[in-house]
């Protein structure tokens, strides 16, 4: 891939808002917006009127929104100018955190290259177009063991039975974790993607508790599988490569990475399949008579549900970042829940459109070198859960409004009620 262009231009004046003393709903850093599910104007409103602009005094410290499509993607091709190095998410540690809580857990995702290109190799085979064949057997049978079980016109939460299930399945396939522990996966997925959870030294220890339970477990299986011979695990990949000389630390940091990106993005997803479709019923009622739709419905699923709402890049050097005066250390937060809904690059962008044209074309899954890693497993997963709902001719009846997941960076569900119905 080509090396983008620094994004300078001629200086524009840039809307900084201070909420210091005064909310302000650019702030948008507040939870409360994604658990009420509000934000969709106030992005809006800032595509409109200031597409890039800067919040000062929030409890994050000072920020840039940028919230557009192509100027997403123009910085993420710019990992030299925009740093991975110090942290993906808008959430930093607190100031006054105490010596034995001020962990920080290095993982390959806010790495920069060199370190993160040789890091990324060595996970990368697991999801090739050859590897998700040879599990595509597998996660099918599982999907429909799942789908048979559940119950015909009694209400159920879709999170938990569907969305949860599924994937913690997936990551106990992938780690070759003890089966009957599989669970513990999707706990040690939860401390870890609520990052708002760091920001009280009460969180913070019960969340360090948590990440170090899941480092001894871990630790376990490592030194079980050292004398054994390589296997497409990731834990056996780990260690028969350079990763095996990784420090306590990075090699916690980089197993909380695969098990948050392997569960709550692809859970969001699910679980956004079936709330999503209850909002467009028409569009519901085509996949249903046509299952060559399903692989457009994925993407457009994907990107309707944004199920990472940022990441975070910090500037290197001082420049003009699309006219505006960015300095070095300043954090610059990509709103991908806002590009994923620009008008300016899609044609309804607020509606789940199955005959979207190009409709691979999201920013759900990021953009350059720190792509998702794990997108083809994503989309293999979805794909079929819905092509073994439509096997089945289910459909899925949402009840009343779901319980959001409060946080600004995962965006999701925490509990769905539902009912399941034939058609």
């Amino acid at each position: 891939m080509a090396t983008a262009a620094k994004p300078e231009t001629e200086p524009v004046e840039t809307i900084v808002t201070d909420v210091s003393e005064t909310p302000h709903p650019w702030d948008v850093s507040v939870s409360d917006i994604y658990v009420e599910d509000r934000w969709q104007p106030i992005f809006k409103e800032m595509r409109e009127k200031a597409p890039i602009n800067k919040v000062v005094g929030s409890a994050y410290g000072d920020y840039w929104n940028v919230t557009t499509y192509k100027e997403i993607q123009h910085i993420e091709a710019l990992p030299d100018l925009y740093s991975s190095a110090k942290g993906i998410t808008i959430i930093t540690d607190p100031d006054n955190l105490p010596d034995d809580l001020n962990i920080q857990l290095p993982m390959f995702i806010a790495m920069d290259r060199p370190e993160h290109t040789e890091q990324r190799r060595v996970i990368a085979p697991a999801f090739t177009p050859a590897e998700m064949t040879r599990m595509t057997d597998e996660v099918r049978g599982r999907t429909a063991e799942i789908l048979d079980a559940l119950p015909i016109g009694e209400k159920f939460d879709w999170v938990d039975r569907v969305s949860i299930e599924l994937t913690t399945q997936m990551l106990a396939i992938l780690f070759d974790f003890p089966w009957e522990d599989r669970r513990k996966l999707t706990e040690w997925s939860d401390w870890m993607g609520d990052v708002e959870s760091s920001l009280t030294i009460e969180s913070r220890r019960e969340q360090l508790e948590h990440v170090y339970e899941a480092g001894a477990y871990f630790q376990r299986l490592w030194d079980e599988r050292l004398e054994k011979g390589e296997a497409p695990d990731l834990l056996s990949r780990m260690i028969h490569s350079e990763m095996r000389n990784m420090d306590q630390f990075t090699f916690m940091g980089n197993l909380m990475l695969l098990i948050v990106g392997g569960n709550d993005t692809t859970r969001n997803s699910m679980s956004g399949y079936a709330y999503g479709l209850e909002q467009f019923p028409d569009e519901r009622e085509k996949l249903e008579d046509d299952p060559e739709l399903i692989p457009a419905a994925v993407q457009e699923i994907i990107r309707w549900q944004t199920p990472l709402a940022h990441m975070r890049r910090t500037v290197t050097e001082d420049h003009l970042m699309f006219g505006h005066e960015v300095k070095e250390g300043d954090a610059v937060i990509l709103w991908y829940i806002s590009g994923n809904r620009d008008e300016n690059f899609f044609v309804r962008p607020d509606d789940i459109w199955l005959e979207r044209p190009k409709p691979g074309r999201h920013l759900s899954f990021g953009y350059g070198i720190h792509r998702c890693v794990g997108a083809r497993l994503a989309e293999l997963q979805l794909r079929l859960l819905l092509e073994e709902m439509a096997k089945r001719r289910l459909r899925v009846n949402v009840i009343g409004e779901p319980t959001r997941v409060s946080a600004c960076f995962v965006h999701g569900y925490k509990k769905m009620d539902v009912e399941l119905s034939t058609y």
